[in-house]
This record gives structure tokens, C-alpha cells and sequence, in this order.
């Protein structure tokens, strides 16, 4: 296929020369660079880059030019991954009760905002849940999860990862703890929204634990999952300010918000390649 926008992501030990290698082979093969970031993280000694390009000569094609890099990747060390903007990636929604996030996703999704292939929503509450929420044809899976059944639950969540292709796992407000196993094999491609501004008031009830030490501001993180609760490498954070006059209830309610904000950013920062992982945390190269 002719390549539209193509982007480049790396990070490596960093030393002098690999802008100038890189760019220069981009150059080479005919390309031109859109849109450049970079980050040397001095306390790791790790260099980070995004590149955005495109190729002058409509009819190019992006397996060459992948292909051709290796080369280049192998003498610097790198981590790196070579895209097609057009590709769309494709992302499975997991859900319990509260739906909030759920029905931003879809709705950013029809608008185009966030361009995906949404190929399936997994919830352990059934349908009726979500009443006359419109999943179009997304297929909707019900996997009830007991203390009995969760590992057998799990191994059928894998197995529909696993079969449907999916790269990226959101839990948009998905309130089961996933195992360390599980956890380690959806590792940098699953994303969860806390409600709450990590690390502070984590497990049960953040939004009644802020309001009981009357904190005037609250917030969410989105973070990357691993086997440590709520302790992956954070993408994304926003807070609102309140005051005494906000009950639980009103903190409830303005956390929705931020926490769909969140969650949105991340999820269309990870799509777009702008999050890389720095052991536990994330260089993020916004728009």
C-alpha cells in the first residue's frame, strides 16, 4: 500500500549521532519528516524519539523502509516500532457497572476523534445493564466473575484477546482486579482508569476517602497495568477543584468527568504512539 503518514517510535542508550542517523536514513529513502520529538532522560541515560513522516513519492511503500531499518535499530540498541497512521489498531473495552467511560469511548469512536477498531466490549454484568446504550455491532461478551470462577473467566478473556487480535485493552471502569499472570501478558497494552489521583486514596471508595480528608482537589489516572494495583507507569492525570460545600456525591459526580477525560487522552495517545514506556513511567510526546 502507498504510504500516507507513517510514525517511529525509539528509545536507546542515548549518544551522540542518532538524530543525525536516523533522520539521514529517512532522508535515503526518499522521506520527509513531519513532526520531530525527542527526550534524553539523564537520571536512565535513555534517549527517547517520536518521528511523524511521510514519503515524497506517493507510490513508496512502508515494508522497505521498515525493513531497511533494522539495521540502523541493531547498532544503537534500539526499542522501536514503525506504523502506518492508517492503520487502525485494534482495542477491546472491558466494563462493569458504571458506563460513563464506556459511552465516551463509543461516542468518540462514531465522531472519528479517535480513530480504532472497536472488535469487542467484555463486561461481568449482563447486557441489560447498559440498557439502551448503542454498541452497534460491536459483539458483547458476558463473563461473570465469582471468587469461584475467576481464573477460568480469565483464561477465557485471554483466549479472546488472543483470537480476536487485539492490541490494546482498555478497562473503562472494569472493577475486577486482574491477576499477575494476566496482567503480565497484557503487559503495555492495557490501560485502566483510576478514579482517583494516584498514588493517593487507592482501593475502595478514593472519592469517600478524599471526601473524609476533605481534600480540596481530586483527580484520575490513567495508567498502563501491571501486576502492582493501581502502580503501573501513568500516562495521563487531570484534577478539578472543589470545597467544603461538595458532598461525596458531588465528588462522585465531577470525577466522572475527569475520569472520561482521562481515559480518552490516554487511550488516543497510545493509538497515535506518543506514550513510551521508561521503566515505571512513560515518556508522553502530546500533540
Amino acid at each position: 500500500m502507498p504510504l500516507h503518514k507513517a510514525v517511529l517510535t525509539l528509545s536507546c542508550p542515548n549518544q551522540p549521532g542518532i538524530v543525525a542517523r536516523v533522520s539521514t536514513y529517512l532522508f535515503e529513502q526518499g522521506c520527509n519528516i513531519l513532526e520531530a520529538h525527542q527526550f534524553d532522560d539523564t537520571e536512565t541515560g535513555r534517549f527517547f524519539m517520536r518521528i511523524l513522516f511521510n514519503a515524497v513519492d506517493p507510490a513508496t511503500a512502508l515494508e522497505p523502509i521498515r525493513d531497511g531499518f533494522t539495521a540502523t535499530a541493531d547498532a544503537y540498541a534500539m526499542r522501536w516500532t514503525m506504523r502506518d497512521c492508517d492503520e487502525q489498531r485494534r482495542v477491546m473495552l472491558l466494563v462493569s457497572k458504571f458506563d460513563h467511560c464506556l459511552a465516551d469511548l463509543l461516542y468518540r469512536w462514531r465522531i472519528g476523534e479517535i480513530p480504532m477498531k472497536i472488535i469487542a466490549i467484555v463486561s461481568n454484568h449482563p447486557r441489560a445493564t447498559y440498557g439502551e446504550q448503542d454498541f452497534a455491532d460491536i459483539p458483547f461478551h458476558h463473563l461473570p466473575v465469582t471468587r469461584d470462577n475467576k481464573a477460568e473467566q480469565e483464561a477465557k478473556l485471554l483466549r479472546l484477546v488472543e483470537e480476536t487480535g487485539t492490541e490494546l485493552v482498555v478497562l473503562a471502569r472494569y472493577m475486577q482486579v486482574l491477576s499477575n499472570a494476566l496482567s503480565a501478558k497484557l503487559s503495555g497494552r492495557c490501560i485502566n482508569i483510576h478514579h482517583s489521583f494516584l498514588p493517593g486514596f487507592k482501593g475502595a471508595k478514593p472519592y469517600h476517602q478524599a471526601h473524609a480528608r476533605g481534600v480540596k482537589l481530586i483527580g484520575a489516572t490513567a495508567h498502563y497495568v501491571t501486576a502492582d494495583l493501581d502502580e503501573g507507569p501513568i500516562i495521563e492525570q487531570d484534577v478539578e477543584r472543589i470545597s467544603h460545600h461538595d458532598s461525596a456525591d458531588d465528588l462522585v459526580r465531577k470525577g466522572r468527568d475527569i475520569e472520561r477525560r482521562v481515559l480518552a487522552r490516554a487511550i488516543a495517545w497510545h493509538l497515535q504512539d506518543r506514550v513510551i514506556l521508561n521503566d515505571h513511567k512513560t515518556v508522553v510526546f502530546r500533540d
